[in-house]
């Protein structure tokens, strides 16, 4: 099964989307990116975008109640996503590999809290649908199926307990030798599930014509040959 096959059941100018909502820890990052190489279609972290906003933020000392130069800096980011000869990511920003830091529950905080500002929200907009690119899109996020590609041909919005995303991300931390409290872990997820549910902008919820996954006690591998599943049955 490659993109360029699949692409050829589509309209010549139309680009096709899978999109991946859903909550931290859920496993869309880990999922998307997988889909994305098995179809050899691109790829796009909107969640990255928000996290780097954030730290652009910081290194340029603005609080995160400055709305105007926050919206500036959400229009003028700088930055490049690359995967490694060795299969890992880097994400550069203003040339600098910011990987690790964007990658930290801190981000994930501040890119939570700057993501219900929207201004911020409209500035990332058009740099997010800008990855729409053939022979096709993986979209990982909170509203890619609801705002960012409405029309995308197949929607999943992935979720799971909370107690099971905490765990998740608690055993991600340790392989990594970064120190975490479980639950502290489990107050910030779900902390940060509030605020995305209920923005007034985009709030983070399935589309009405999503398939919703439960990917609670299931393996990644598991998820990723139910998602390919579902965009075997629906095109090719």
């Amino acid at each position: 099964m490659s993109g360029a096959a699949t692409n050829m059941r589509q309209p010549a100018k139309v680009v096709p989307v899978i999109t991946l909502d859903g909550p931290g820890g859920s496993g869309k990052g880990t999922v998307s990116r997988v889909v994305a190489q098995r179809l050899e279609w691109q790829f796009l972290d909107s969640g990255a975008l928000y996290r780097l906003v954030g730290v652009a933020a910081q290194d340029q000392g603005i609080a995160m109640d400055d709305v105007a130069a926050l919206t500036v800096l959400a229009e003028r980011l700088d930055t490049d996503f690359r995967t490694l000869a060795d299969g890992r990511e880097q994400i550069l920003l203003s040339g600098a590999d910011v990987t690790t830091v964007v990658r930290s529950e801190a981000s994930g905080d501040v890119a939570s809290r700057i993501a219900v500002i929207p201004a911020v929200r409209r500035a990332l907009l058009q740099r997010q649908r800008d990855f729409r690119q053939q022979p096709g899109l993986v979209a990982d996020g909170r509203d890619m199926g609801t705002v960012v590609f409405p029309d995308a041909a197949l929607k999943i919005y992935l979720t799971a307990s909370a107690e099971e995303r905490a765990q998740r991300r608690y055993k991600q931390l340790k392989e990594k030798g970064i120190s975490v409290n479980l639950s502290r872990l489990l107050g910030e997820i779900v902390a940060r599930d509030e605020r995305d549910s209920h923005r007034e902008t985009a709030p983070m919820t399935p589309a009405p014509d999503a398939r919703v996954i439960d990917t609670t006690g299931f393996s990644i591998e598991e998820v990723v040959t139910r998602v390919l599943s579902l965009w075997e049955s629906k095109f090719v």
